[in-house]
């Protein structure tokens, strides 16, 4: 109710008006259809009775009005509520700095019903109140008329809506325990669904005949949600079939004690049709109140996924007075590092020293699995050591701001992103303070080798690149696709916009490209390099053989360093891998012309 206030009062106290004018209602034109009628037994002048038709009539256009007139406020506020709690829900998830939250699936679970639910909880929560609101007010006046006829009625009524409150909240628990234990098989049916119908994965979908396999799947999942919730309906039907019945043997035992009443001339024709649309208003407002109770408690139930959200403290601890971060002008340096990702998880780095110098290239190779990725995330402060620590400068990186060492570093990651928006937002994004520069865009293209590429694109670069929106209203631009090599480059673009950066994360960047594309990137890679602080992750050792040292990670420790005629002349781990890769390539060019 507060943040509905704080979102917008005028239109919460409107709402309100309107809440007590529904509630006053029904009541209203009871007690007016009583009048009317015993003038009428009473032959009362046709003045008086037109008088009271008049004011009926009145009194049914406001009625009839007062639902739209409601339906229109509660969109508007429902608007404006959803929109505002989207916004701080994105505070909140952006207040989690590392990685570490988004790779564990209860908390993945919980952004999920937080992003369904929690949008719409505080409107729903208001409603239910102003539902509960207007009940009470029927029901009140309602009490009241009924008090006039039979007192003991009311005990009855009363007495019987304790039960239907308690199995009402009953079923809500139920239901929002349940959408919490569907919560990891209702993704798995969506990450079936979107498999089926994704073009990324529509090749191999095809050439291994996958689809019936996945379809399968889907179905399954499918089948789990359904037969959760045909329980839950069937919960419900049997708890509800049994509240309304107990709700018609009330309603028909009153019914039958006011005819005998009117048949013994104890109450008028008009009591008698207040005292019928007394019993029936109020169970209808009770069933509207019991119903706001259980919705209320459903939408705070879910929603408490993202109150819990918003209460989050950061993943990583923030220093309680940062550091500003030193220019970097002599090295990094990782102190004893030790780092695994759970506690039930080996070491991925164990006890790692080493030395970035401000103005070189340091390679880093290694197996699959050695802890090479480990090492840019630590750098990108996305988690923290276990043990040890990682100096900029002589900084630790836990006393800096993390917004502020992140604008000192640029990267280009294994896993890019391949952005469904234009191609110069693609690029332009890798330093959006440079956004509205064409030629810092033009520049970073020209300098990854894409820009050729993006200017002869139907519409220049702002040719959207993707076909599931296409272009503007009116446009004809449909979308392009780009190759997995352009994507690529397209990254690497996105990597040189920070021009300023003083360290560059190159974690495998031309994994994807040809030999001859490979060799004109890492020539454009070493004039990027210049100046600044570089790491080079690359599995193909030919590419990391210029970089001024060369680390070799083995199992998480530090196995070897030097440059690579230093490497090679040790006969070490770097020697062995170089040479069984540089005899590969020997061995196809000793196959190229020969007969099979």
């Amino acid at each position: 109710m507060a943040l509905a206030w704080k979102t917008d009062p005028l239109n919460l106290t409107f709402r309100c008006l309107l809440v007590v004018l529904a509630g006053m209602m029904p009541v209203t034109m009871a007690w007016l259809m009583k009048l009317v009628l015993d003038s009428i037994a009473a032959g009362s002048p046709a003045p008086t009775l037109t008088g009271y038709a008049l004011l009926f009539a009145i009194l049914g256009l406001i009625a009839a009005l007062l639902p739209s007139a409601q339906t229109f406020v509660e969109n508007e506020a429902s608007r404006k509520i959803v929109l505002r709690v989207k916004q701080e829900l994105h505070r909140a998830l952006a207040r989690l700095i590392g990685l570490a939250p988004f790779e564990d699936p209860r908390f993945y679970d919980r952004v999920q019903l937080a992003s369904g639910s929690g949008p719409a909880g505080p409107d729903r929560v208001v409603g239910s109140v102003l539902t509960i609101l207007q009940g009470v007010i029927t029901v009140s006046g309602f009490l009241v008329s009924l008090s006039f006829f039979n007192p003991y009625l009311i005990i009855v009524i009363l007495v019987a809506s304790v039960p239907t409150v308690r199995a009402e909240i009953a079923l809500s628990t139920k239901y929002a325990s349940m959408l919490w234990a569907l919560s990891p098989t209702m993704r798995r049916e969506i990450f079936y669904a979107q498999l089926l119908t994704e073009v990324s994965a529509a090749k191999e979908m095809r050439v291994f005949g996958l689809r019936s396999l996945f379809a399968r799947r889907m179905t399954d999942e499918a089948k789990l949600v359904n037969l959760a919730n045909k329980r839950q309906d069937l919960r419900e039907l049997r708890t509800q079939s049994a509240l309304a019945g107990m709700a018609a043997a009330i309603v028909g035992g009153a019914l039958v004690w006011s005819v005998m009443e009117a048949g013994a001339g104890r109450l008028s024709i008009g009591e008698v049709s207040v005292f019928i649309a007394a019993v029936s208003g109020l169970q209808n407002s009770i069933r509207a109140i019991i119903g706001g109770v259980r919705e209320a408690h459903n939408a705070l139930t879910l929603f408490k996924h993202y109150t819990d959200i918003l209460e989050a403290e950061p993943d990583l601890p923030l220093p309680p007075a940062p550091v500003k971060a030193p220019h970097l002008r002599d090295c990094i340096e990782f102190r004893d590092v030790w780092f695994r990702y759970s506690d039930d998880t080996p070491w991925a780095l164990r006890g790692v020293s080493m030395v970035i110098p401000a103005d070189q290239t340091v390679g880093i190779v290694g197996l699959n699995g050695a802890g090479k990725s480990t090492i840019i995330k630590l750098l990108c402060r996305f988690y923290d050591p276990v043990r040890g620590s990682i100096l900029w400068n002589g900084v630790d990186l836990r006393s800096v701001r993390i917004e502020e060492l992140r604008t000192r570093i640029s990267a280009v990651f294994q896993d890019f992103m391949s952005y469904e928006i234009s191609a110069l937002e693609n690029v332009s994004i890798g330093d959006i303070g440079s956004k509205d520069s064409p030629q810092s865009v033009k520049r970073a293209a020209e300098r990854a080798g894409i820009h050729s590429v993006l200017s002869s694109l139907p519409q220049g670069y702002e040719t959207q690149l993707t076909r599931a929106f296409g272009g503007a209203p009116g446009s004809d631009d449909q979308g392009t696709l780009l190759s997995g090599g352009q994507w690529q480059r397209v990254a690497l673009a996105r990597g040189f916009m920070r021009e300023g950066c003083e360290l560059l994360l190159l974690d495998e960047p031309s994994s994807g490209l040809d030999a001859e594309a490979e060799h004109e990137i890492h020539s454009r890679l070493r004039q990027a390099r210049k100046n600044r602080a570089c790491v080079l992750i690359s599995h193909r050792l030919g590419v990391v053989r210029h970089a001024d040292s060369i680390i070799v990670i083995e199992a998480g420790t530090v196995a070897e360093r030097g440059t690579h005629s230093e490497l090679l002349a040790i006969e070490g781990h770097y020697s062995r891998l170089f040479k069984l890769q540089a005899q590969g390539y020997l061995e196809s060019s000793e196959g190229i012309g020969t007969a099979p």
